[in-house]
Formats: C-alpha cells, sequence, structure tokens
C-alpha cells in the first residue's frame, strides 16, 4: 500500500489485475507466490523475455524417436542492474513439448518472474515448478538464466559457485547418430580427436551399423538404444553381442515403463545399464536400483541447473553412477551442463558441436575433455 494515500500502487495493482483475469494460472496461487517472492517491484527494471532459436544440424540428427534437419530451442533472457542473465532449454518430443508450448509457458507467468528477487533463486524456481505443469525444457531455460545472472552478480563462474574444479571434467562422448553405413563411417572419421565415442542404435540395423563404426575405429564406444529393444530376450541378445564390440555400456536398452524387464535384462548381461528415459526426476531415481547401474541427468529433462544438482546427489546416494547428458542444443545450455561435469562419473555434452549456426562459445574440447569457460556466469561469448 502507499503508505501516503493508502492506494495500491497503480504497477501493482496492474499486475493483481492482470493476474485475476488470466485464465492461464490459477491467480491465488500466484499472488502468494508474488507477496512471498517479491523482494523488489516491477519497476526496479528486473526483465525477462523468452524467445524461439532455430539450430541447424550439421547432419540429420536420426534416433528411434525421430529425424530432423535442425531443432528449435527456447532461450531466455534476464536482465536486472544492468547484467543479463541467459538461458536456454530444448524441448524434448518424448516429452510432448515443442519449443512454442515452452515459450507460450514463460509468457504465461512474465508478471510472476518480473515481481519476483532473483537473489531467492531456490525460492524462485520452486514457485515455477508449481506454476508451469510439465514443460521441463521452458524450466530449465528460465533456471539457466537465473543461475548465469547469480554467477555474473558475484563475479564468479557456475563451477567456482558450486564449488568444484574445472580441472575434474571428464571426457565427453561424441554422438553419432543412426545413418547409413557410408555416412556412419564418415561421421566417425570427422570425431577423429574424440576417444571416445556414443552411438545411437535401437533399430533393425544395429549390427549394419556397429559394422560401419568398428571398420574405421577400435575406439572405446558407449551406446544408446532409446528405448528401442521391446523384447527383453531381444535386448540380452544384442548387449550381450555389444560387449564382443568393445562398448563399455548401453544406455536405455528398453521403454522407460519396462523397469522391471530391465531388472530382468541386468541380471542376465554384464555391461554396466543406464538409465535415461527412465530417469526424469530425484523421486524417480530409487524405483531405479537393481534394473540400472547408472542416470543420464540432463537439464533440459529435468528442469536446470538446480534440478540436475539434486539429481546427481540423489543418485550418489543410491550407489548409481551419474552422466550429464543433453538435447541438441546451443552452448548455453551445454556449457551450463558442463560446469556441473566435475561432479559425474560421465559426460555426454556434445549437443553444441552437432549445430552449424551456434550463437554462442562457452565450453571446448581438447582431446575429449571439457575445458570450462573462466568468465562469470556461465562465461558465455557470442560466436
Amino acid at each position: 500500500m502507499d503508505s501516503n494515500s493508502g492506494r495500491v500502487p497503480e504497477g501493482e495493482m496492474n499486475r493483481r489485475e492482470w493476474l485475476k483475469t488470466t485464465g492461464a494460472i490459477g491467480a491465488g496461487s500466484m499472488l502468494a507466490e508474488l507477496d512471498a517472492l517479491s523482494g523488489f517491484a516491477e519497476e526496479s527494471g528486473c526483465a525477462w523475455e523468452a524467445s524461439i532459436t532455430r539450430l541447424k544440424l550439421r547432419h540429420t540428427w536420426t534416433t528411434t524417436m525421430s529425424s530432423s534437419e535442425y531443432r528449435d530451442t527456447i532461450q531466455v533472457r534476464l536482465t536486472r542492474d544492468g547484467v543479463t542473465g541467459i538461458g536456454e532449454g530444448a524441448p524434448i518430443v518424448r516429452y510432448h513439448e515443442n519449443a512454442q508450448d515452452g515459450k507460450q509457458a514463460i509468457d504465461a507467468i512474465l508478471p510472476f518472474l518480473r515481481a519476483a528477487d532473483p537473489w531467492l533463486f531456490q525460492p524462485l524456481m520452486a514457485g515455477v515448478s508449481r506454476q508451469v505443469q510439465n514443460q521441463f525444457a521452458a524450466k530449465a531455460a528460465i533456471d539457466i538464466a537465473l543461475m548465469d545472472w547469480i554467477g555474473k552478480k558475484m563475479s564468479v563462474p557456475l563451477y567456482r559457485f558450486f564449488g568444484l574444479d574445472p580441472e575434474q571434467t571428464p571426457i565427453t562422448t561424441f554422438s553419432i547418430g543412426i545413418d547409413t553405413p557410408e555416412s556412419t563411417r564418415q561421421k566417425v572419421q570427422e570425431a577423429a580427436s574424440f576417444p571416445v565415442l556414443k552411438i545411437k542404435v535401437g533399430l533393425n540395423t544395429d549390427e549394419a551399423t556397429l559394422d560401419a563404426v568398428r571398420s574405421v575405429t577400435r575406439k572405446p564406444l558407449r551406446v544408446d538404444a532409446n528405448e528401442g529393444w521391446k523384447d527383453k530376450e531381444e535386448a540380452v541378445r544384442k548387449i550381450n553381442w555389444l560387449e564382443s564390440q568393445g562398448v563399455e555400456f548401453v544406455e536405455q536398452p528398453m521403454p522407460a515403463e519396462m523397469i522391471e524387464e530391465t531388472r530382468w535384462v541386468r541380471s542376465r548381461v554384464h555391461l554396466p545399464l543406464i538409465a535415461d528415459e527412465a530417469a526424469l526426476s530425484p523421486s524417480a531415481l530409487p524405483k531405479l536400483v537393481d534394473a540400472y547401474d547408472g542416470v543420464n541427468v540432463k537439464l533440459d529433462k529435468c528442469g536446470g541447473i538446480q534440478q540436475a544438482v539434486r539429481m546427481i546427489d540423489v543418485a550418489k546416494s543410491l550407489g548409481l553412477k551419474t552422466m550429464l547428458g543433453c538435447m541438441v542444443s546451443s552452448s548455453v545450455s551445454v556449457t551450463a551442463a558442463a560446469h556441473l561435469s566435475p561432479l559425474v562419473d560421465y559426460a555426454d555434452l556434445d549437443g553444441n558441436l552437432l549445430i552449424a549456426n551456434d550463437p554462442f562459445r562457452g565450453v571446448t574440447v581438447e582431446k575429449g575433455k571439457l575445458i570450462l569457460p573462466r568468465g562469470p556466469g556461465l562465461g558465455l561469448q557470442p560466436a
């Protein structure tokens, strides 16, 4: 209230009136969130903006789920006090997400975001999760922009904020999508500087794909079936054959919901199994014990940096190996994940290397090892 007139300030009235009339989000819960998180007024200079960025792929990208020439991601910018935090989320078709819906979800809560104090980043993101159903890529974009802003305001890289050693980053794999044998050989040769490769399988062309890879390299391989094997006996046969091909582990061999079948498979193979589509959140992990040996944590899948850290902590507490993965995306989200990579056993952070029009420079790779930028926040630079 205005202390002199007893009236609600005009900016606050506009915001509350908007919330009462919009049908996108329940006004009562939103108003409660605003009351809890309004550390400053909307007029203080905090601005949030969401947009869609189209990323063009160097090669057609094919998995068991889709094939595409480009990917649309959601980019978010948070500006306050002359500092801009940048975030990105790559919508995942598997979870019925797309960039347009994600942007609309962010646009619907802009009054909430503008009224909240970014320094209160944990309750802010808790509020976002309560107000936005699903749309985890959109949540990730908000969270990454928020954490980039925090790091820049504190003048520290995010790895320093989390108390991590940048020299302890793991080797990242380079991913080879499903393709013809000729194109597969070409892609493998283009990835000559990477000591470990990740090969997409899960179709009836698996043997031809591995034969093509092995015709040009003897490097260690990691394999991702993307839920491609629906029969548990087939999964056992495939995995035992892959062991003879120098494969280190297999990611998501069967559909996510087939946990008991995967547990049966795991008891009959020697290669470790890593959950991806079955590992969506910290609460999903306990039921994966004894079915999988590890989990693949993706910021786009779980909703951002803060939630990824929670997933990694829970996975470790359950005795599971940890891996940081990514979607096809720019250096924004890949660099955000890379800042957390000293926490994990494995990394598959190459999504930015698969595109031809990356708008930023961030994490780099030298002989497979992730090299983190030393600037504050994410440490991004324009390309």
